[in-house]
C-alpha cells in the first residue's frame, strides 16, 4: 500500500526537478480540492528540503496518511536510526500551540499504531519558516518519541544534523524497507472513526488488523450481505450484532451507516441511538470537522448548515420513534441501525413514558416491538441491525436482548432473524435463555461474524474487558492472573486514596491532545465532600471535545461524568472515582443506594443488576490506563463509615495494583 503521494531515496529526491516532485504529488491530490496555495507550499517545502538535505542519505515522503485521523503528516523524513515527523507551517512566524499539537499527534499515532516505528527514535519537527531561531532540546514522552523540536527554514539543516549527532550509535539504523512495508494498525476513538467514516474513508483503513483483534471488515461485510439478500429477496431481516465493550459495534454501525446510504437508488441508511451524549457528542464532532474542512478547502459554511447536514446520518432513537407515532407510513430508511439496542425500554418503560409525556393511555407495546412494527410497514423490503453489548443495561426500565425477540414469537411471520453466536452462550447478553425456543421455532441463523470478541478500545491490552469481568464477577484468583499476565506491563492501573495525587497522574500520563476526566458512578453521592458532585449535569460535546483551557472540559479535571454521559464514549485515561454504593467486604461486593441522608440496601436483582453494569461501564472506557481514586472514609461521618471503602481498596490492592 502506497501510503504518501510522494516517495524516494534523498539521493534521488535531491537529483529530480522540482517540477517532476511537485508533478507526482498534485497527481495524487484530489483535483476537485487543490489550490493555488496548497501548491505554493509543496513547492516552498521542496525547495526548503533540497537546500536541507544536501550531503544525507535516508528516505524521504510527502503527505503520509495517518488514517486513524483521517489526515496526512507533511514529511516523514529517515535518517540513519532517526525518523522525524516533519510539518511546515509555510509563511508562520511564531510555533502556536495547535500546530505542535497535531505533529505531536502525527508522531504518537506512528509509536503506537505503525508497527515499523516501535521503540524507533520519533522526533517531531514543527518548521515554521519565518520564526525566529529556536533551542531545542530533547524530552523523552513515551518508548523512544521525543517531544516537539522548532526549526525555520534556515535552521533546518543544523536542526536535523544536530538530531542525528544527538542520537549517534544510540540504536540500529532503520530498515527503510521493512519500515514501508509494515502494518499499521490503528485504533481510532469513536469520535475520529465517525469523522472519518463520514469523510469516506473506509472502515479497513482506520481499524486494527490482525490475529489479535477481530477484524470490523468481516462483521461490516456479514450486515451488508444480510442487507444485500434483504434486498434481492423482497425480504424483511433483523440482525443481532454482540460485542465486549469497546470491540467496535457502534464502529460497525457507523460504517455499514455510511456505506449503506445510497440515495440514488433509494436505499436510505441511519444510525439511530437512546445515548443522548453520545448523539450529541458525535453530531458536534462532524460539524465541528465539517466547518474546519469546508474553510480549508476555501467554501466555508455555518455552523448551523453543518449540524443541520450531520443530523441524518446520526440520530436519536426516540425522535425516531416520536415521529413514527405522528405518521403512520413507512419511515424513509430502508435500514436502521440501532446501537445500544439493549437500552431500549420494557413495555412497562414505554407505556409508562407514553401516558405520562405524550398522552397515550393506549400504548402497550416494548419500545423494541414498536420499531420493529415501524419497519414492518415497508411494503417490500428493509433490515434491522441491533448492536447489543454485553452486561450493558444501566438505567431502570432498559429490556435488554430478549425484549427484541419476544416480538417474533406471535408476530412478523415474515421477517428472517439472523444472530450472533454469542447470545446462546453468555449471560451477559441474554438472561432468560428460554427466549432461544423462539429463535428455534423461527429458524433463526446463528453467524459466528456477527460477534466481536476483542476490546479495540484499550488497545494496549485486549484482556481489559475479561479482567474487569472477572473482577464484578467477584473472581479475584482468575482477575489477578490476567493483570499479571496481560495487563499490568502494557496497561497503566494505579489506585490511590488522594485526588489530588490522582489528578496529577493523570496529567503526567497525557501526551499531546490525548483525553483525560473523571468519571463516577450516578450513585456516588458521597465523593460530594471532596468536590465531585455526580448530580451537576456535564455537558457532553463541550467536556468530550473542547480543550484544557475550558473550565468545563474533561482536561479540567473538575466537572465528572456519570456512566450516563460516558456510555458509548471514551477517553485515553481516566481517574474513577469510587463510592460506598459498590463496595468490597466479607469477600463479596456490597449494593447501596443512598437516599434521603443514609444509604440504603439494594435488594432488587434487577437494580444490582443496574449498579453492576455502572461500574462495568467505568471501568472500561479508559484506552491506555486509569488511576481509581478510593477516598478514605469518615467513621464521625455515618454517610461514609471507613469499611465501605477499605475493603475496596484492599481489593485492588490484593490483586497487585500499585498504590502511588
Amino acid at each position: 500500500m502506497n501510503r504518501a503521494y510522494y516517495k524516494s531515496s534523498i539521493s534521488n529526491f535531491l537529483q529530480e526537478s522540482s517540477e517532476s516532485i511537485l508533478g507526482k504529488i498534485v497527481d495524487q491530490y484530489d483535483l476537485n480540492r487543490q489550490e493555488i496555495q496548497q501548491k505554493n507550499a509543496w513547492k516552498k517545502q521542496i525547495l526548503i528540503l533540497k537546500n536541507t538535505l544536501q550531503n544525507l542519505n535516508g528516505e524521504i515522503y510527502f503527505e503520509f496518511s495517518i488514517p486513524r485521523m483521517g489526515k496526512r503528516v507533511d514529511n516523514i523524513v529517515i535518517i540513519d536510526n532517526c525518523i522525524f515527523i516533519v510539518e511546515f507551517k509555510i509563511g508562520a512566524n511564531n510555533f502556536d500551540k495547535y500546530a505542535k499539537d497535531q505533529v505531536f499527534d502525527y508522531a504518537l499515532d506512528m509509536n503506537h499504531f505503525h508497527e515499523g516505528s516501535h521503540n524507533k527514535i520519533i522526533i517531531p519537527l514543527l518548521v515554521a519558516d519565518n520564526a525566529v531561531e529556536s533551542k531545542n532540546t530533547f524530552i523523552k514522552k513515551v518508548d523512544n518519541l521525543y517531544d516537539v523540536i522548532y526549526s525555520n527554514s534556515k535552521t533546518l539543516i543544523e536542526t536535523i544534523k544536530f538530531s542525528l549527532q544527538h542520537f549517534k550509535n544510540t540504536s540500529e539504523k532503520i530498515d527503510v524497507s521493512s519500515w514501508e512495508n509494515s502494518s499499521y494498525k490503528p485504533t481510532p476513538t469513536i469520535i475520529e472513526a465517525a469523522t472519518a467514516l463520514y469523510k469516506n474513508h473506509s472502515v479497513k483503513e482506520i481499524s486494527r488488523s490482525g490475529a489479535e483483534a477481530k477484524n470490523l471488515s468481516l462483521t461490516s461485510e456479514c450486515i451488508s450481505y444480510i442487507i444485500d439478500y434483504s434486498k434481492k429477496n423482497n425480504q424483511k431481516s433483523i440482525c443481532f450484532v454482540t460485542g465486549v465493550p469497546g470491540a467496535g459495534k457502534t464502529l460497525a454501525g457507523l460504517n455499514i451507516a455510511n456505506i449503506r446510504s445510497n440515495y440514488e437508488e433509494e436505499e436510505h441508511t441511519v444510525f439511530l441511538s437512546g445515548n443522548g451524549p453520545l448523539v450529541d457528542v458525535l453530531r458536534e464532532a462532524l460539524a465541528r470537522d465539517k466547518v474546519k474542512t469546508a474553510k480549508e478547502n476555501n467554501n466555508p459554511i455555518t455552523k448551523g448548515q453543518a449540524t443541520s447536514q450531520v443530523k441524518s446520518f446520526i440520530q436519536n432513537i426516540h425522535h425516531f420513534r416520536d415521529a413514527s407515532l405522528k405518521d403512520e407510513k413507512a419511515p424513509i430508511e430502508k435500514v436502521t441501525i440501532f446501537d445500544e439496542a439493549q437500552r431500549a425500554w420494557t413495555k412497562e418503560q414505554a407505556s409508562k413514558f407514553m401516558k405520562r409525556n405524550k398522552g397515550r393511555d393506549d400504548f402497550e407495546k416494548s419500545e423494541p416491538e414498536f420499531l420493529i412494527e415501524v419497519m414492518d410497514r415497508h411494503e417490500d423490503w428493509c433490515t434491522i441491525v441491533c448492536l447489543i453489548g454485553g452486561g450493558q443495561e444501566i438505567n431502570t426500565g432498559e429490556a435488554g436482548l430478549e425484549e427484541w425477540i419476544r416480538p417474533f414469537s406471535d408476530f412478523f411471520p415474515e421477517w428472517k432473524i439472523f444472530y450472533s453466536s454469542k447470545i446462546t452462550e453468555d449471560k451477559d447478553y441474554m438472561k432468560d435463555f428460554s427466549i432461544l425456543n423462539i429463535l428455534n421455532k423461527r429458524n433463526a441463523v446463528k453467524k459466528d461474524e456477527l460477534h466481536l470478541s476483542v476490546s479495540l478500545r484499550s488497545f494496549r491490552s485486549a484482556q481489559l474487558s475479561s479482567f474487569i469481568h472477572e473482577i464484578i464477577d467477584n473472581n479475584a484468583s482468575k482477575a489477578k492472573d490476567i493483570y499479571t499476565a496481560s495487563i499490568k506491563e502494557h496497561y497503566p492501573i494505579k489506585i490511590t486514596r488522594d485526588l489530588e495525587t490522582a489528578k496529577n497522574w493523570l496529567k503526567n500520563q497525557a501526551n499531546g491532545s490525548e483525553r483525560i476526566g473523571i468519571i463516577a458512578s450516578s450513585g456516588a453521592i458521597r465523593l460530594r465532600p471532596f468536590g465531585l458532585n455526580v448530580k451537576a449535569k456535564i455537558d457532553a460535546p463541550i467536556w468530550f471535545l473542547n480543550d484544557e483551557n475550558d473550565i468545563r472540559s474533561s482536561h479540567f479535571l473538575e466537572e465528572v461524568a456519570t456512566q450516563f454521559d460516558i456510555q458509548g464514549l471514551e477517553l485515553d485515561w481516566t481517574c474513577l472515582a469510587w463510592d460506598g454504593n459498590f463496595y468490597y467486604e466479607n469477600n463479596t461486593w456490597n449494593f447501596k443506594n443512598f437516599k434521603g441522608s443514609k444509604w440504603q440496601n439494594i435488594i432488587d436483582p434487577t437494580n444490582i443488576n443496574y449498579l453492576i453494569n455502572s461500574y462495568r461501564v467505568l471501568l472500561t472506557r479508559a484506552r491506555q490506563g486509569m488511576i481509581i481514586y478510593i477516598p478514605y472514609g469518615n467513621n464521625e461521618d455515618n454517610t461514609r463509615p471507613s469499611y465501605m471503602y477499605d475493603g475496596t481498596y484492599n481489593f485492588f490492592k490484593d490483586l497487585g495494583i500499585e498504590e502511588i
